[in-house]
């Protein structure tokens, strides 16, 4: 058997650092599959539990030189506290770093002005850069330091070859070598760069607020029935079976049952649903959320971990941990990145020294318009320096390494905040490409149990007297037909008389005596055999043939008196859900095991042409199969229940619906919480905005970086305006990533069936 764990990570700077982690454990024997992700510092490893332990795991991600601990529970809160540290030291290192870098930057201007001449100012920028370097700098330092030892430059590499190059300046100037001094430029480059991360880490912060606000969402406390007293317990204490109550404006402290009152539950946090579900014995609740009008008995079925809350919050955290499969390519990239930077930087230097003429010559158009290069007497020394801490700074790899996780983290955090649980990138990435979406019927596109549509009474008799004649005899049956029969009986106000000697027929009907006379309730065959002539409904037999409805029909006293249309209904808004995907250039079909005449009519009530009906659960992972060769795109399939469980497995994209089964659900990609097909829209709607901004940032950072490196290289970008640069590039695509949270799925898709 396998177990998939999570592990919080530390010390990752860029997408090259999470490549070598995954490399790592993916050659532990028995581990199956590893993914690691550098904006939510976690790893998550699926391998043989007989095979590797947790201690492997963390000794393989340690001998890297990163941290590793276990992160088994969902709801354990010490990663947030860490991250909380974290930022509270980045911003102590900005505030040092800014308080000394800060007056240098005057100190500078001033001495450059020639207004002031200040003797030794080489040896005040020593003075004032060393701290900055030394104490804010330190952290940076240390990682470059542990990744170059173990064989993996790494971001901060770069800033410390930049920062401790432009340093050394200094006491070269000092020594009378024939070099200006770039000591100043050195802590300016560690100030930029500790502020570009401090707002990093801010971004990454808002960007699980979510998440967090989600755990947040759960009683602390649950008032339990014990020997018929009520007292209030540690939510930790409930257990499975256990019988709690909660009053009005007051939160479900577990999933549970009902078993007394009657309550208004607000259930948006789950399902997204503004209004409160109507919620009573034998009814489902969800914990978290909130009991708005009644007061509630409650027995407990699932606590702790295997909450919903804490299993959404597992998918999510799971999701944002992983990646889609265009974040591969950036992650070669990264990876052979650095390295080629320390060789492109040690060029630079080489061909200034050695070639000055040449090198000024090349960048020589763009001299006129830079205020920022060095003295046109500059030594080739001085001008290989200049340009090569140019590069390094600039070149930093963290845009490309933050563009597709904080993406993926802020699309699968706005999804789940309304009822959609992504489990993971490649599903993402998947929707976007989606050229085919299959439905099941029952349950998927119908409300999935029959509700009677129509009365249909003999000549000379009257809705009321067949309806409550059914009812009469139906109100001992638990066919759910039956129960569709006596919920229609009951509100239209009517009330069945007493039945004596009920007798059931199963897949046929039942008869009992109504005040005396034999009434017979059943399909027309079981009528015929008890030797009812069924002439005066002959419009209901014809109905039969033409419609997805069942008929069935009701006779007094061996006449045929009526029948009844019972037909299992359209949810409200499939036919506006296929409209719309039809809309997004989708085709849209359907694959269900009914029989061709009811699955034919309920397509035409949503506009559906492509169907596939009276086939098996094995069959239906064939016909993906089949649509798979014959489309365009990847294909999609939206089911709920165990006869789904294949199909959905065999998809691209396995799109289960909350209400379903949860077979169903385990073998699906993505979770609609909510049985409402609209919000199949706003998923695919938010996996192609989420892909726009992931194609958004990659294109950004290494567009950025094709057009700097060149300029760097020329001489013709100043060290600290490399460095801006570059944290302004990750703070850009992090910024880009968290506009997600603005997009509005539901006015997208609104527009889409407004359109003529």
């Amino acid at each position: 058997p396998s177990v998939r764990n999570r592990y919080h990570v530390t010390g990752m700077t860029c997408a090259g650092c999470a490549l070598r982690i995954e490399t790592a454990l993916s050659k532990l024997e028995g581990v199956t599959s590893a993914s690691v992700n550098v904006m939510t510092e976690e790893a998550a490893v699926e391998y043989a539990r007989d095979a590797v332990t947790e201690e492997k795991v963390v000794a393989a991600i340690e001998a890297l030189g990163f941290g590793a601990s276990p992160k088994t529970d969902a709801l354990d809160s010490k990663a947030d506290a860490q991250a909380a540290e974290t930022l509270r030291k980045a911003a102590r290192r900005v505030w040092l770093a800014w308080g000394l870098t800060a007056p240098l930057m005057a100190l500078m201007l001033v001495h450059m002005s020639g207004m002031v001449h200040l003797r030794h100012f080489e040896i005040i920028e020593l003075v004032l850069a060393l701290p900055v370097l030394l104490i804010s700098g330190a952290e940076t330092y240390r990682k470059a330091w542990v990744g170059t030892r173990h064989g993996n430059p790494n971001m901060d590499t770069l800033i410390a070859l930049g920062t401790l190059s432009a340093l050394a300046t200094g006491p070269m100037r000092l020594a009378d070598m024939p070099v200006s001094s770039f000591a100043a430029v050195a802590p300016m480059i560690m100030a930029f760069h500790l502020t570009g991360r401090y707002i990093e880490a801010r971004a990454k912060g808002r960007a699980s607020r979510a998440l967090r606000q989600l755990l947040e969402l759960g009683a602390k406390t649950a008032r339990v029935e014990e020997d018929g007293e009520e007292r209030d317990v540690p939510i930790e204490s409930l257990r499975v079976g256990d019988v709690f109550v909660v009053r009005p404006g007051e939160k479900i402290p577990a999933d549970g049952e009902v078993i007394g009152g009657f309550s208004a539950v607000d259930e948006s946090m789950a399902t997204g649903e503004p209004l409160p579900a109507e919620r009573g014995p034998g009814d489902a609740v969800i914990g978290a959320t909130l009991n708005t009008t009644g007061r509630l008995r409650i027995r407990a079925t699932r606590v702790g971990k295997d909450t919903f809350l804490a299993q959404v919050v597992r998918i999510v955290q799971e999701a944002q941990a992983s990646k889609p499969p265009i974040q591969d390519f950036a992650d070669r990239i990264t990876t052979v990145f650095v390295p080629l930077v320390l060789l492109l930087a040690g060029a630079t230097f080489l061909a200034w020294v050695l070639a000055p003429d040449l090198m000024q010559s090349l960048g020589a158009w763009a001299l006129p318009y830079l205020p920022w290069t060095p003295a046109s007497d500059a030594s080739p020394v001085t001008l290989g320096i200049f340009a090569a801490v140019a590069v390094l700074v600039i070149s930093c790899p963290c845009a490309m390494g933050l563009a597709t996780p904080t993406a993926v983290m802020a699309g699968t955090g706005a999804a789940a905040a309304r009822g959609i649980l992504i489990r993971d990138g490649a599903a993402i990435e998947a929707m976007r490409n989606l050229g085919t979406i299959c439905f099941d019927k029952t349950g998927t596109l119908t409300h999935g149990k029959p509700a009677l549509r129509e009365v249909l009474p003999a000549e000379g008799m009257d809705e009321e007297t067949v309806l409550s004649l059914a009812a009469a005899v139906e109100a001992y049956s638990e066919h759910p037909i039956a129960h569709a029969i006596r919920e229609e009986a009951a509100r239209r106000g009517y009330t069945p008389a007493e039945v004596e000697d009920f007798h059931a027929v199963p897949g046929k009907g039942a008869r009992a005596l109504v005040d005396g006379v034999t009434v017979l309730v059943g399909k027309a065959g079981f009528l015929e055999e008890n030797g009812v002539d069924l002439a005066p409904v002959a419009h209901a037999r014809e109905r039969i043939q033409q419609s997805a409805e069942t008929v069935i029909f009701v006779a007094r006293g061996g006449k045929a008196v009526g029948a009844l249309a019972v037909a299992d209904t359209l949810k409200p808004d499939s036919a506006r859900a296929v409209r719309a995907l039809h809309r997004m250039g989708l085709r849209c079909a359907m694959i269900t095991g009914d029989h061709a005449g009811t699955a034919q009519a309920v397509a035409e009530q949503v506009g559906i042409k492509h169907v596939i009906a009276d086939v098996l659960p094995a069959e239906k992972a064939r016909a993906i199969e089949a649509f798979r060769e014959d489309s365009a795109g990847t294909v999609g399939m939206v089911g709920d229940g165990i006869n789904d469980a294949a199909a959905l497995a065999a998809a691209d994209v396995g799109i289960a619906l909350g209400t379903g089964t949860d077979i169903a659900i385990e073998s699906a990609d993505v979770t609609l919480v909510k049985g409402d097909l609209m919000i199949l829209v706003t998923a695919l709607l938010l996996a192609r905005a989420t892909y726009r901004k992931i194609v958004q940032n990659l294109a950004w950072a290494f567009g950025y970086n094709l057009l700097a490196m060149p300029l760097a290289v020329l001489g013709l970008l100043h060290p600290v305006v490399a460095e801006i640069c570059m944290a302004a590039s990750s703070i850009n695509v992090v910024v880009n990533a968290m506009r997600l949270r603005k997009y509005d799925p539901e006015k997208a898709a609104n527009s889409l069936l407004e359109k003529d």
